[in-house]
């Protein structure tokens, strides 16, 4: 049994693209160092430190619907997808993602899964 490196997730609201369509389901890849990394090379990370986080996140999420993820991207998300992306994020990288299996899609993390690490 290998290292499962991507995990779907389904997000709780949904991001609306510039047609209208909204897309839910997703992937994320876990994160390497790089991708923690490189975004402190970013001036937009230098302005605002939290910007940190959109950038990895546009790292990471590698599918979401048909559209194609950036920093912009995750930038129109609505609080609860961005916060829901956050925690998934902690959940797969750095606590138990087995918890992921007995979650309905889109539902929020248990307080102690999404605090983890």
């Amino acid at each position: 049994m290998g290292l499962n490196t991507e995990y779907p997730f389904t997000l709780p609201k949904g991001f609306v693209d510039d047609e209208g369509t909204l897309h839910r389901q997703g992937v994320m890849r876990l994160a390497t160092a790089r991708d923690e990394i490189e975004p402190l090379r970013d001036n937009r990370v230098k302005d605002n430190e939290a910007y940190a986080t959109v950038i990895v996140l546009a790292r990471v999420v590698t599918e979401l619907g048909t559209v194609r993820v950036n920093t912009a991207t995750i930038e129109k998300m609505f609080a609860s997808d961005y916060r829901y992306l956050q925690d998934f994020y902690r959940v797969i990288n750095f606590g138990d993602p087995s918890i992921l299996e007995s979650m309905e899609p889109g539902s929020p993390f248990p307080e102690e899964a999404a605090t983890v690490g």
